[in-house]
């Protein structure tokens, strides 16, 4: 299995740099079986049975993207330097990890203001990463953070515009509650309170997880036999509730959907143990073609980057030559992509009821 089998050519005109209004509207490809179909967001109440289980990520995106700058007092007098940081995770130790930019700019023990009430001194460095302590914890953290970060674009739409203030409302779920993710679950992005109450009437059921997002999820696979691929770990979250949510709608004959790649991954890993059960710690599943799914029956999700892990994921769902013709039958028909991008419905058993509107 070659990165190169999941390569394709993408239009750079087809990355989308700002999502749809209102969210729902966006287009969304259902892979019903071996059959295609052209819809919207608002059709997944038509694609939806009575009695399924959409399974929703809740972890809501820090303003991770910091800028500031550090001051030192030298021989040569007084100088300034601007510095970037993307916070990756907090550890146990109260400091976060952090991507800084230029990390040799900075000391150990220096600090770096990014606002009048918010502060950092580097305490260390480790695998090319800086540790900060702030000067604040808790709600005030939280708040400064709040007024002082931008939202951690991914880098294919940073590199086209900087993080605005309508970013801070559209790079998050209408669910979102549980503060740790650098990066949106974003195939929830297309839910809105209309669609979600739609939804409901239908009979559709929902859960919630938590799976913090890392920015590790943008990390390239850099080696050619993709099964050597290292992934990286995130934190996430089963409850009790939610497995049993899940356990009572297989048991009733009912579809478990996640919605989006990260809950697919936890829920995934739940299922390693043995049925649907309460979880929690670090996941580093990794998802290709070959593997057994035990909790998931669909997948609502965004289309994916080129030899991306996420695209290795659906393939594995859907199965490599399957997800090369959807692919493709997006490409063509000028879907939008990644993270602001249009959504797709994969259906690996084809239903027996078709939607009539």
């Amino acid at each position: 299995m070659q990165l190169s089998d999941f390569d394709f050519h993408l239009p750079e005109d087809l990355i989308a740099t700002r999502p749809a209004s209102p969210r729902s509207s966006a287009r969304l490809l259902v892979a019903d079986g071996e059959a295609t179909h052209d819809q919207v967001v608002t059709d997944l109440v038509d694609w939806l049975q009575p009695g399924d289980l959409l399974v929703l990520n809740d972890t809501r995106v820090i303003p991770a993207r910091l800028f500031g700058t550090r001051a030192r007092t030298s021989a040569q007098g007084d100088t300034t330097a601007k510095i970037e940081v993307t916070l990756l995770e907090p550890r146990a130790d109260g400091t976060w990890a952090a991507l800084v930019k230029p990390l040799k700019k900075v000391k150990i023990g220096e600090t770096v203001r990014f606002s009048d009430d918010l502060s950092a001194t580097l305490t260390g460095v480790a695998d090319g990463q800086g540790l900060l302590r702030f000067n604040l914890s808790g709600d005030d953290f939280d708040a400064a953070l709040n007024a002082a970060g931008a939202m951690p674009l991914p880098p294919y739409i940073a590199a086209k515009r900087p993080a605005d203030a309508q970013d801070k409302t559209d790079y998050q779920t209408i669910w979102a509650r549980n503060a740790g993710a650098v990066a949106a679950p974003t195939a929830s992005l297309h839910f809105d309170d209309a669609l979600m109450q739609a939804l409901d009437a239908r009979g559709v059921q929902v859960t919630y997880v938590t799976l913090h997002v890392g920015a590790g999820t943008f990390l390239p696979v850099k080696v050619d036999d993709v099964t050597t691929h290292k992934m990286h770990s995130e934190w996430g979250q089963v409850s009790a509730g939610a497995a049993q949510a899940m356990a009572d709608t297989r048991a009733r004959g009912g579809r478990v959907i996640p919605v989006g790649t990260t809950a697919l991954r936890l829920i995934e890993t739940m299922a390693r143990d043995g049925g649907f059960h309460a979880w929690e710690g670090e996941t580093d599943i990794f998802i290709y073609p070959g593997f057994t799914f035990r909790a998931t029956d669909g997948l609502m999700t965004n289309f994916h980057l080129p030899k991306s892990t996420l695209l290795m994921l659906v393939s594995a769902l859907m199965g490599t030559e399957r997800m090369r013709a959807v692919y493709a039958h997006a490409v063509s028909n000028a879907y939008r992509f990644f993270s602001y991008g249009d959504a797709s419905l994969l259906l690996p058993q084809a239903q027996d009821a078709k939607p009539t509107s």
